[in-house]
């Protein structure tokens, strides 16, 4: 697959968009999604763009943020079932088009799939805008994890006529993208993830959090960072930890994160330290003070947790998906096993775990190939990427975009 890439020199020159980006998810809430939305929107305005966030009101008080090239609106939305601390959009296409008439965006961007993310393309469309969007999540793939498996055709085939109303539909992995083009997606591209290098880092190591985990230098700490909940297969966390205790008693499995699961977990593996949520330098501080980082997820589009224990200098162990098909080069850089082989993971994990000189080593590459992956050079590409689409948009007859639109709608 051809990457764009985009020289300093080609991007001072490049125009400067007003860009409406629309999303059901944004800090503070605590999520993948929400964190990457925020670096590519600030990226974007350090790159002289012009935002307008377009969000659900995420609590009575909260109220449209406002500075210099960024500001807000804010729309209705409704708790997600069983997803604390998430929201979605409800349908707000008549208010969308009265804003976009009043203040014309360039392009508007829509970066999640409920009902606000379904009529913001709707009102794009209506106003002849030129509409991209991400593929964030496998809501289809979660079906079977929430006893409504059912539901995964539905939601698939809702899923592909949603992104194929859009121009361009940006994906995380060539292995994703290859993927959503077999199933009949069209115009995928890829704008991969980075990671703060800076803030997860190896030297925020901390003896005295490790000796509150009742760990000593030599001891063994496994950890797992993410949403308690059953689509992150935490069974296999556990399972992989009672192994790892077995062949190395002096070891103690740190879970931060909160979410439907925590109850289970808690009464599965007593002895588990259960953090709850952690985020900036306390999160970073977790990470970097573990020893073996523990991803058995088969639901991700990406896993930016990946990236982080790697930059954090912790060996990591995870199935060949995702962010860990990009990145993980098994016995190299980290441990990966073949996706659903649940004996390999395990087998991987006690090795890490009984093997420091092995660890090490793997950890030390780990943090080098995150070294290499720059949020800036990401965020270039995707700001190329937008302003191609836009390009190719003020190109194009209105009559010639409206019919491909019915065209891709068939």
């Amino acid at each position: 697959m051809k990457t764009l890439e985009f020289t300093t020199e080609e991007l001072c020159l490049e125009p400067r968009l007003r860009i409406a980006l629309v999303t059901e998810t944004y800090p503070p809430e605590i999520n993948g999604v929400a964190m990457t939305l925020q670096r590519m929107v600030d990226g974007l305005i350090g790159r002289g763009h012009r935002v307008q966030l377009i969000r659900p009101r995420q609590a009575r008080s909260d109220v449209a943020q406002s500075s210099g090239d960024y500001e807000e609106m804010l729309s209705r939305g409704w708790k997600l079932p069983r997803y604390d601390g998430l929201r979605f959009g409800l349908p707000a296409k008549a208010a969308l088009v009265r804003a976009w008439s009043r203040q014309r965006p360039d392009l508007v961007h829509v970066a999640t799939e409920g009902p606000l993310g379904w009529t913001a393309i709707s009102a794009a469309r209506k106003l002849r805008l030129p509409v991209t969007s991400d593929f964030h999540t496998n809501f289809d793939h979660y079906s079977e994890h929430y006893g409504v498996g059912w539901l995964r055709q539905p939601v698939s085939a809702y899923l592909r006529r949603f992104h194929n109303r859009t121009e361009t539909t940006f994906v995380p992995t060539a292995e994703m993208a290859r993927a959503l083009r077999a199933q009949g997606y069209a115009h995928v591209e890829v704008v991969s993830r980075g990671v703060d290098t800076a803030l997860f880092s190896p030297a925020r190591r901390n003896a005295g959090l490790r000796a509150q985990w009742g760990l000593e230098r030599d001891d063994v700490a496994l950890i797992s960072v993410g949403r308690l909940a059953p689509e992150k297969n935490l069974q296999l966390v556990l399972r992989a930890y009672a192994a790892v205790r077995e062949a190395c008693p002096r070891t103690r499995l740190v879970i931060v994160g909160d979410g439907p699961m925590r109850e289970a977990v808690a009464r599965d593996c007593p002895e588990a330290l259960l953090c709850g949520m952690r985020t900036g330098e306390d999160l970073a501080a977790h990470y970097a003070s573990a020893d073996l980082f523990l991803f058995p997820s088969l639901t991700e589009t990406f896993g930016n947790v990946v990236l982080e224990a790697m930059a954090s200098g912790v060996c990591t162990v995870a199935y060949d998906y995702a962010a860990a098909a990009e990145v993980v080069r098994d016995m190299d850089n980290g441990l990966c096993a073949p996706s659903r082989d649940e004996p390999a993971f395990i087998e991987r994990a006690v090795r890490a775990a009984t093997d420091g000189v092995l660890r090490q080593r793997l950890a030390a590459q780990g943090r080098a190939s995150a070294e290499a992956l720059d949020w800036a050079r990401v965020i270039d590409h995707f700001a190329g990427s937008l302003i191609r689409v836009w390009r190719t948009a003020a190109a194009v007859p209105a009559e010639a975009v409206a019919a491909e639109h019915l065209r891709m709608e068939r």
